[in-house]
């Protein structure tokens, strides 16, 4: 008897195991242990890597910041490679997994040049060409790591939420900013504890604890396995797109229907592609539509997808493409954000760097100012801006993320116009002291003159940075999630790319046969890095120009989507959705 009411038991708690659903706010812990250990490693890889490659390495400043934005740049361009493995067939979890352990790879080689000295050039002397081949292999198998990881762990997180459950339809947009939040607070320690280890302990200790943290990453994302929500991915997106291309095309000869309800829908077919609901026709880049127009040749019941898509495949595309004005608005930003780990960082080495007589902070972890303050923006964004906003828009998060990203815009705007006048005073101060041709000076001027245009750095990506990221997720296709958050590091990729651009060609074009530069290899006291900000700062407002007009006109996805009656669970119902301006 005892032993059938054991068993009885049993069964009721593997039931209950099974019916247990997946996803939701238990996942959270495991998913942002993942990313505050990842963030420290990351950050405390990259944050004062052009101390490390121009002291250590002993590399011109000029090549060292194209270094570190061709790092960069690359670091973001392969989410692109990323997102398709994750949605065409890996799925997230396991693309994430492996990307991790591409990236441990990488800073396990980087941590070795650093400890063994024969893998550094001697004093005085430029790193040789296998002691440079070293740091490529490391920095770039990092680079490749983190194209798994940038796309993936955002929108894997996101996914844990089903928005066709009322109870959960707001985590997602909350998510976000507690995501920021948590990696921004890892972000900080990294600046602040491990630059210092870096700068006082050693490079070996300084990039060894990043490279353990990694490790911890790894392993308390995979421990949480069997409670996340896993979607399975629904084939090559990019197929699909291109698809849609050329059936338009073959049918481009053909008169567009006049009722848009007999164009081509098939919601067995789309299934796997429309978790939430199906896309709706919208009435924008019609010759599309071409694609979806069913004719005497077509078999409805079995379509050649090369000659005949569905409604809400043609809407997949045309989604991506609304989306592109918009994402290349946010380029320039990253551009200028960039120069604070490059020219701003070199500026604080030569300014006073005292709290007090016996501690001085390093140079490195002068972005400490753009973290804090995003920081900041972030949880009284979260909990007084939204509560007020929601008061007048109507809208759960307060302002749409359009409307965010303009904000994050004019601040932008508004840094590196600061940044050209700091400049102008920390060189007035050189010269009123002789100290203009010592480029190792340290120059009786404050770095907190810098606090400003750091600060304002933190607050523009608190609300551009992540408004980009609720506005490609919310934007994006079910299907084509993480492909969605690669276009996000996408345009960190082109901003960085083009900061590379900038600087080399600002270099070569303002070089003058008296051996004076803008932005000068050896002596940044005889520069013009002024000029640098606001060239930088007049790009700005152009692109901000832009933007507007692409907000103004930019239409959103209208989607059915399918919600689940909380009061009864056998049934559904149907609900037109958009998101308002």
């Amino acid at each position: 008897m005892e032993n059938n009411m054991d068993h009885h038991q049993q069964t009721r708690r593997s039931t209950k195991s099974q019916h247990r659903p997946k996803g939701g706010l238990i996942t959270m812990p495991f998913i942002f242990a993942n990313e505050v250990c990842e963030k420290l490693a990351v950050v405390g890889f990259q944050t004062n890597m052009i101390s490390y490659l121009t002291e250590q390495l002993h590399m011109p400043l000029t090549k060292a910041a194209n270094t570190l934005t061709n790092f960069g740049g690359t670091g973001s361009l392969t989410p692109l490679l990323g997102a398709f493995i994750a949605d065409s067939f890996a799925g997230k979890f396991w693309t994430i997994t492996i990307a991790s352990i591409i990236y441990q790879l990488g800073m396990i080689s980087l941590t070795t040049s650093a400890i063994v000295p024969k893998l550094r050039p001697p004093p005085g002397e430029e790193a040789s060409g296998g002691q440079l081949a070293i740091l490529y292999v490391s920095i770039y198998l990092a680079a490749l790591g983190s194209g798994g990881i940038r796309p993936c762990v955002v929108a894997f997180g996101a996914e844990q939420f089903d928005e066709s459950d009322p109870k959960q339809k707001n985590s997602t947009w909350k998510y976000f900013n507690w995501y920021y939040f948590s990696m921004g607070v890892s972000m900080l320690v990294a600046v602040t504890v491990l630059v210092y280890i870096q700068e006082n302990i050693g490079w070996g200790v300084g990039l060894g604890i990043p490279t353990c943290l990694m490790v911890l990453s790894i392993t308390s994302f995979i421990f949480g396995y069997r409670l996340y929500r896993h979607l399975d991915p629904s084939g090559s997106p990019f197929t699909r797109l291109v698809q849609v291309c050329v059936a338009a095309y073959k049918k481009r000869k053909l008169d567009m229907v006049n009722d848009p309800w007999l164009l081509y829908e098939n919601e067995v077919l789309d299934a796997p592609i429309s978790f939430a609901g199906n896309l709706i026709h919208t009435k924008h880049i019609k010759f599309l539509d071409k694609a979806a127009i069913v004719t005497e040749e077509d078999n409805p019941k079995a379509p050649n997808l090369w000659r005949l898509n569905t409604v809400h495949r043609v809407e997949e595309l045309k989604s991506i493409i609304r989306m592109g004005p918009i994402w290349g608005a946010g380029i320039i930003l990253i551009t200028a954000y960039a120069q604070q780990s490059t020219f701003s960082l070199q500026q604080a080495k030569t300014m006073d760097r005292h709290i007090s007589k016996s501690f001085e902070i390093p140079a490195g972890s002068m972005s400490f100012f753009t973290i804090s303050s995003m920081l900041t923006t972030v949880a009284i964004y979260d909990r007084l801006l939204i509560p007020i906003a929601r008061r007048f828009t109507g809208l759960d998060r307060g302002i749409s993320f359009l409307h965010r990203m303009g904000i994050g815009f004019v601040i932008s705007i508004l840094a590196t116009f600061v940044a050209g006048f700091v400049e102008q005073k920390r060189k007035h101060v050189a010269i009123v002291h002789g100290l203009v041709d010592d480029p190792h000076a340290i120059i009786p001027i404050s770095f907190l003159w810098l606090v400003p245009q750091y600060g304002l750095h933190g607050m523009a990506e608190a609300f551009m940075s992540i408004g980009h990221l609720e506005f490609f997720y919310d934007q994006a296709p079910e299907s084509m999630k993480s492909t969605a958050m690669a276009l996000f590091w996408t345009a960190i990729s082109l901003g960085n790319y083009l900061s590379t651009l900038m600087v080399t060609m600002v270099h070569k074009y303002t070089a003058a046969k008296d051996g004076s530069n803008w932005l000068p290899d050896n002596n940044l006291n005889k520069g013009k890095l002024d000029y640098f900000y606001w060239l930088i700062t007049f790009m700005q407002v152009l692109n901000f120009i832009y933007y507007f007009i692409c907000a103004k006109y930019y239409t959103f996805k209208p989607v059915e989507l399918q919600m689940k009656d909380t009061d009864n669970q056998n049934k559904n119902h149907f609900e037109l959705v958009t998101t308002p301006l």
